[in-house]
């Protein structure tokens, strides 16, 4: 290709992508407030309309509300920090633990990974550090995996954990009694996930050094009742449906409902509302727009 040809591509594609962007579906909300999150890779919502953000290689866990607005902020004592690329919120008892995932492995080198729970921070707010609860070593079944997206799902009381770096991502399952249980154990594989859109000559256009991971899961979480799950990937989020009484290693299957966007290169972080009727999604990269997706919750 010559170097005018590619130009023109190139602006066409930036064109296609400017158009693209002015009919997405969602809507920006706000920017992380607080500067020293500039790595944003996980995301999720807790009570009082908090959020809960984290780098991923820091200890320190933010506190925002849905326009990125600062809400302070807390180390986790006892808690490494490989590459943290995930949190997500379980049940214990009349309350929540919250859970850190370091579970990255980008050369797929980590022969364990870790899941770090600690107590939610209550209404009042952050008072201090917290310290880790309870402390999980995960391996995978078939060897090492590099792993961003991780989500508790209520109606199998398990973790979820989808690869990226596979194609197409594995997914993986690990009882939530198992991990509060036990110090160490052995995921189990589920399915492979074949329905993310694979790159096209657009994405290959705008990111010539990304173009080609723009189908690969950085970020997921699931609804409060366990019936949708949302997958952040650097083009598109995918939602998918799970029908009454299905298993997610059956609804995974099916062909998810794509929304490109938001705009970005580097989304890595996704999170449902309380009420499961939007997906708040943020980026790695500084500033750091918030943007909302709202949901049609049962579509025909």
């Amino acid at each position: 290709m010559t170097g005018n040809r590619y130009i023109i591509l190139l602006f066409a594609a930036v064109a296609l992508q400017s158009a693209a962007a002015e009919r997405s579906p969602f809507m920006a909300t706000g920017t992380l407030e607080n500067r020293r999150i500039d790595e944003a890779s996980g995301m999720q919502s807790g009570s009082g309309g908090v959020f809960y953000v984290h780098n991923d290689e820091k200890r320190d866990v933010f506190l925002v509300d849905e326009t990125g607005r600062d809400l302070g902020s807390f180390k986790l004592d006892g808690a490494k920090n490989s590459d943290w690329e995930d949190i997500t919120r379980v049940p214990r008892g009349e309350g929540h633990l919250l859970v850190v995932a370091d579970v990255g492995d980008n050369a797929a080198k980590r022969k364990d990974v870790e899941l770090y729970f600690f107590e939610e921070p209550g209404p009042s707010g952050v008072d201090g550090d917290i310290e880790v609860a309870h402390r999980f070593s995960l391996r995978y079944p078939d060897g090492p995996r590099d792993v961003e997206s991780v989500a508790y799902d209520p109606s199998s009381g398990s973790l979820l954990l989808l690869s990226k770096r596979d194609s197409p991502p594995r997914l993986y399952g690990i009882t939530l009694e198992q991990a509060l249980g036990e110090k160490e154990g052995v995921a189990e594989f589920l399915t492979e996930v074949p329905g993310f859109r694979p790159p096209d000559r657009l994405d290959l256009l705008t990111s010539p050094t990304r173009g080609a991971w723009v189908s690969q899961p950085t970020g997921m979480d699931i609804s409060p009742d366990g019936r949708v799950a949302a997958v952040i990937t650097y083009r598109s989020l995918y939602v998918f449906r799970r029908e009454e009484g299905e298993t997610w290693a059956k609804a995974f299957k099916r062909t998810p409902q794509e929304f490109v966007g938001p705009p970005g290169l580097h989304d890595e972080a996704a999170a449902f509302s309380p009420d499961g009727k939007s997906v708040y999604v943020t980026t790695e990269r500084r500033p750091a727009p918030v943007h909302r997706l709202d949901l049609v919750r049962d579509p025909q």
